[in-house]
């Protein structure tokens, strides 16, 4: 009889312990799942394509991840096309849990800026004249996709691309700019987590003057068709709608470029000549470029411990 008690008495005692690991088990796993990691955002641009657009202004009324707003995120107007070649304007920060996410959502005020004035969101262009943007939805929601990092500073930079977010209607007299389709313009923004991004610069010498602006594209590798990309693509013809991201070459006497906030992969180069024709530049050429140090231009690898220097020479037009 005394064993059977010691029996029950040590069972008991074992099955207290094993309840007790389990329970822990279920904490720890509990803790590191919950465990989340301040990350904050910020907004950038890539250029557009137009010598009469001078500034592009939109009003953000609110930002959401995954349905939370922003904290520390105030209503704000910001001009998109100063945020090039690496420049962006921080909104907000929220912790969150090491995973992908899928959700933001931007919420424009078209109709005033901070400051109450109409319209809240506009191209101005050259003359000073502001041209309203308006969109079928004040809400756009972005399809790209982030990734939030254990033990990292996670910085989510959003590209707001212009070029594949803002559409030109040119009549006899002037030029009329408007968002493009909610489709196109949820497409033409991507989300990259700064940690794991690389960038490539350079310059491009044109001394046969082939062109009045050059345009470099980054394409991921195997992704750039000449024929579909500069022909046009969708309800709004953007044209090189599946580069990466673009850069001006700037004129002068470095001809530089800088294709900022570019994802670990491999990627390809493409330089793209434009013309002056009136107030704005309409494509030309694909341009024949080698490279000064005889780099592969259509096989660079990109990664976050390395800022990549491309310097080419154009060589002439594509036939």
């Amino acid at each position: 009889m005394k064993i059977m008690k010691n029996l029950f008495k040590i069972s008991g005692l074992a099955g207290i312990a094993l309840m007790a690991m389990v329970s822990c088990s279920k904490n720890d796993d509990t803790a590191m799942e919950g465990e989340s990691y301040n990350t904050s955002f910020e907004v950038t641009d890539a250029p557009i394509d137009n010598a009469d657009v001078e500034a592009v202004f939109v009003t953000i009324a609110n930002v959401t991840v995954d349905g939370k707003a922003l904290e520390g995120f105030s209503a704000t107007t910001v001009n998109l096309a100063a945020l090039v070649n690496g420049k962006t304007a921080a909104l907000g920060n929220l912790d969150l849990q090491a995973r992908s996410y899928s959700d933001i959502v931007f919420e424009l005020d078209f109709d005033k800026d901070v400051n109450g004035d109409a319209p809240g969101c506009y191209v101005e262009k050259a003359n000073g004249e502001k041209d309203a943007l308006v969109a079928a939805s004040n809400k756009i929601k972005i399809t790209d996709s982030f990734e939030v990092l254990a033990q990292a500073k996670n910085v989510i930079v959003i590209d707001f691309d212009l070029r594949k977010t803002i559409k030109e209607e040119k009549s006899a007299l002037s030029s009329d700019f408007d968002f493009v389709t909610m489709s196109e313009l949820s497409a033409g923004i991507r989300t990259v987590n700064k940690e794991t991004t690389g960038k490539i610069s350079g310059t491009a010498s044109d001394s046969q003057n082939t062109s009045d602006k050059i345009i470099v594209y980054a394409y991921k590798k195997g992704t750039f068709n000449a024929d579909v990309e500069t022909k046009g693509k969708g309800e709004s013809g953007v044209t090189f709608a599946n580069a990466v991201t673009s850069a001006e070459v700037k004129k002068g006497i470095t001809s530089s470029y800088s294709l900022d906030f570019l994802e670990e992969g491999e990627y390809e180069l493409i330089f793209a000549s434009y013309k002056e024709e009136g107030n704005g530049f309409s494509f030309n050429s694909l341009l024949e470029v080698e490279s000064a140090t005889g780099l592969k231009l259509g096989l660079i690898d990109v990664n976050s411990a390395l800022n990549l220097t491309v310097n080419v020479k154009v060589t002439g037009a594509v036939q």
